[in-house]
């Protein structure tokens, strides 16, 4: 456990590492039109770099990708993206060291937030719960997964992979530092 801990810290203590938009839709598993969506209407928007007009790249932070998993699992659930909205502002003021304690169980219509097996299974008692996310399996998963993906800096507009210097395979960002250039 706290080999995992120190992994998700990493994340959460460098707020100005992010990822850029192709890599939050393919490991949240969501589409560009999603995502774009999603930020115009401020349902789960970046955290680190928002877009600025036409050519200005996004910046999702791990949390923010986490919290696009957590969307896209409870929209493939049947819940309604009004209900998963209200879920999800509730969910925005915590960090990942506090998502990492939840289990979203939800009846189809409204979405719990449990902090212990004991809450879970009260609701499973009482008939309550239908399905259940374990977000701290959604960030093993996502941990796991992110890390085979370059990030950058927030003050890099470049296409830097902030892990080790690499440029990022994104043709668009290729053709702005030529023409700079």
């Amino acid at each position: 456990m706290e080999q995992q801990d120190a992994l998700f810290e990493v994340h959460e203590d460098d707020h100005q590492v992010g990822y850029r938009v192709t890599i939050a839709c393919q490991v949240a598993g969501i589409t560009y039109r999603q995502l774009d969506y999603w930020a115009r209407t401020k349902l789960v928007q970046p955290s680190i770099r928002t877009a600025h007009g036409s050519g200005s790249q996004r910046l999702y932070s791990f949390r923010d990708i986490l919290v696009l998993k957590i969307v896209k699992g409870l929209l493939d659930t049947g819940i309604s993206l009004q209900n998963i909205r209200r879920a999800v502002s509730k969910l925005e003021n915590l960090g990942v060291d506090d998502l990492a304690g939840l289990t979203l169980v939800s009846d189809g219509r409204t979405v719990y937030e449990c902090r212990s097996p004991e809450e879970v299974i009260d609701l499973l008692n009482g008939g309550q719960g239908v399905f259940g996310i374990a977000v701290p399996g959604l960030m093993k998963e996502l941990s796991g997964t992110i890390t085979a993906f370059p990030s950058e800096r927030a003050e890099n507009t470049t296409g830097a992979d902030s892990t080790d210097g690499a440029a990022v395979n994104d043709e668009l960002a290729a053709r702005r530092q030529r023409r700079s250039s």
